[in-house]
């Protein structure tokens, strides 16, 4: 135990004295260049300290899910909806509202690109369409989306989805009384991925590799043995392991049985695994690599999980606070039931019907975003509303921004899901981001909230253990003890 502190002492003071030496080298540097100030007008807002700039108050923020109330609100109240502040070493403008979401979102390859820090890129992979841009992605992402977001590819996967939820349902909820519903349905979301759409076995120990990884997505990419980032490095070259030898066997699969019974094997593997085959068959072609193939598999993981299964937390959460939307969407579903002959699976019609469902998923994904915004940096100087992002600048949009904004929703901090009823504005609700980078997986994640929200609610009475429960956040929001929940079964 010793020797470990004594390592991370050591690790502390070694990144303190870089920290300290950097600021320095940061501050003389800024110094000279402040004199030859050039003309145009940068955004109001601080910068903060050198080098750390407003970092810390973030992470604050961040920690009890508070960015919003905490961070960006009272900038925006003191700046306007442009502002510019230092984040993670780096000179940032936040912009709020629906406007500066189209700007952003649509000007994707021309006036910014994606960016994400170094340790999400070394643990997701170089080679993943987080990293793409222009026309690699295009051709990458396309590849994703057809199996991702195709009526036909959706229709084969809801009975998949389905029976996975119902088998997870018989594994961890039948005989409980008790459970914790988060932890529960990152299992769930981790193996729908797996299984349904990779056709790939989960095996014990699997998941936890992946959190390590997740872990360190983060944390600063600082090498030495025992820090947050080498363990998520080392998971990730386990993964890796497992990915290549599924990868191979499946294209000495796919390859194989292209001569003789052609046909029979196509049908085949339509059903099982179907995007892996997808980006083999491509790999196949020649048009992608096995690293993209792997890097994509990883980000999906990693995309899919704790996002989804937030979700699902958080609409249990409102549904309990709410018994009038609760008596709503029972109706909703025990209509479906009503139709169906006893035994009979879910199809995608069915999923249609989820109409009121869906608005409180959305209303859910309004209050508390799965992820609060993401990061640009700036290609070229950009003008916008009289003010210029210089290049190289990172570039800010936030969900907070128009999701509690008076402007778009009225009465924002109120949970009323027939507010999904009216016309919402466009980039008003970006739970799934927009434009060319808009989320690959929404439709998986929604039949993923749907099917999930059906079973239980239909075969269970649940209450919440701790309806004060608060939300942290270490990156993406969780609920903070895992959300327990008294369940009992329907007769």
């Amino acid at each position: 135990m010793a020797c470990a502190s004594t390592i991370n002492l050591v690790s502390w003071v070694f990144s303190f004295f870089v920290a300290a030496a950097m600021v320095c080298i940061i501050f003389f540097l800024t110094r000279k260049k402040s004199c030859s100030k050039n003309k145009k007008e940068l955004p109001p807002g601080e910068m903060g300290i050198p080098w750390i700039g407003e970092t810390i108050q973030f992470f604050k923020a961040q920690r009890k899910n508070r960015l919003f109330e905490d961070f960006f609100q009272p900038r925006i109240t003191k700046h306007g909806k442009i502002f510019k502040t230092s984040l993670f070493g780096s000179s940032t403008v936040v912009m709020n509202g629906a406007e500066a979401n189209r700007f952003v979102l649509s000007n994707e390859f021309k006036l910014v690109i994606s960016s994400w820090p170094s340790s999400s890129v070394q643990l997701m992979g170089k080679d993943c369409i987080m990293q793409k841009q222009g026309e690699q992605h295009r051709c990458l992402r396309g590849l994703i989306s057809t199996t991702l977001s195709h009526s036909a590819g959706m229709e084969a996967l809801v009975p998949k989805i389905c029976n996975s939820v119902q088998l997870h349902l018989d594994r961890y909820w039948r005989g409980q009384d008790r459970l914790h519903l988060y932890r529960l349905t990152k299992i769930l979301t981790f193996t729908i991925v797996f299984e349904c759409l990779l056709g790939i076995k989960v095996e014990a120990g699997m998941l936890e590799r992946f959190e390590r990884v997740l872990e360190g997505v983060f944390a600063p990419a600082i090498s030495f043995p025992g820090s947050r980032f080498s363990r998520a490095k080392k998971a990730r070259m386990g993964i890796q392991k497992m990915l290549v030898k599924v990868v191979r066997e499946k294209r000495m699969e796919m390859e194989g049985g292209q001569d003789s019974d052609h046909h029979d094997h196509h049908h085949h593997h339509h059903q099982e695994g179907m995007l892996l085959s997808q980006l083999v068959a491509g790999m196949i072609c020649g048009d992608i690599t096995e690293e993209e193939v792997i890097d994509n598999v990883v980000l999906l993981v990693f995309a899919a999980h704790d996002t989804t299964s937030f979700a699902i937390a958080m609409t249990f959460k409102l549904l309990a606070q709410y018994p009038n939307s609760h008596s709503l969407l029972l109706q909703e579903h025990a209509e479906i039931m009503r139709e169906k002959k006893s035994g009979e699976v879910l199809r995608m019609e069915d999923i249609k019907k989820m109409k009121y469902t869906w608005q409180v998923a959305r209303e859910s994904m309004r209050l508390f975003p799965p992820i609060f915004g993401s990061f640009r940096k700036a290609v070229a100087d950009i003008e916008y509303d009289g003010f210029t992002i210089p290049k190289g600048w990172k570039v800010l949009w936030t969900a907070y921004g128009t999701h509690y904004n008076e402007e778009y929703f009225k009465d924002p901090l109120s949970f009323n899901p027939s507010r999904f009823e009216e016309h919402i504005p466009p980039y008003a609700f970006l739970p799934f981001g927009g434009g060319p980078r808009v989320c690959a997986g929404y439709q998986l994640a929604k039949l993923n909230i749907l099917v999930f929200v059906h079973f239980v609610v239909t075969r269970y009475d649940w209450s919440l253990l701790c309806p004060d429960e608060s939300i942290t956040m270490d990156p993406l929001p969780f609920p903070s003890q895992g959300m327990p929940i008294k369940i009992s079964p329907k007769l």
